[in-house]
């Protein structure tokens, strides 16, 4: 698969274009449409990557586009989670009912536990948004679902890869 994937990269000569989806209810700038574009195309060569840029341009909503493609070409996939520092989880979720209504978003705001919810019920929607401090508490929980992605939002608590959050990343199924 590495080597698969690799080789793809090797033979772009230009990321591919990529119309947004239907689904997605925006009209995404030129530089917004760039990176979504860069997502589309790491998902369908099925590698990972960083969508940086000075905050407040958008990083959600390409995310949110890149999400509803995914969904378009593969309907039956499972969810996506989000991980997300705790002041940002509510703007996930604003910004996915108004700007991706058809996706179901479960956001994840308290324990499982405490909210008398389990990870499977939580795992029915199309993307779940949860806190770092969350998705840590219970990662043994996050950990028996097949993600069909990972976005980190300010990915830096992950970047110690001795830190018990690293660590709980590491060990998801995506």
């Amino acid at each position: 698969a590495w080597r698969r994937q690799v080789g793809a990269l090797l033979d772009l000569d230009a990321v591919a274009e990529h119309d947004p989806p239907e689904t997605l209810a925006a009209q995404l700038r030129p530089y917004q449409r760039d990176g979504f574009g860069w997502l589309a195309s790491l998902w369908e060569l099925e590698l990972g990557g960083i969508l940086a840029d000075d905050m407040g341009l958008g990083k959600t909503l390409q995310a949110l586009a890149m999400i509803c493609h995914a969904r378009r070409r593969d309907p039956g996939m499972g969810p996506f989670l989000v991980i997300a520092p705790t002041s940002v989880v509510s703007n996930w979720i604003g910004e996915a009912w108004r700007f991706a209504p058809g996706l179901s978003v479960a956001p994840v705001t308290d324990t499982l536990a405490r909210s008398g919810r389990t990870i499977d019920e939580v795992a029915a929607a199309d993307v779940v948004v949860t806190t770092y401090t969350l998705f840590r508490l219970e990662a043994g929980e996050y950990r028996t679902v097949a993600w069909a992605g990972l976005i980190l939002d300010e990915a830096q608590y992950v970047k110690n890869h001795q830190a018990k959050t690293y660590r709980c990343v590491r060990e998801l199924a995506v």
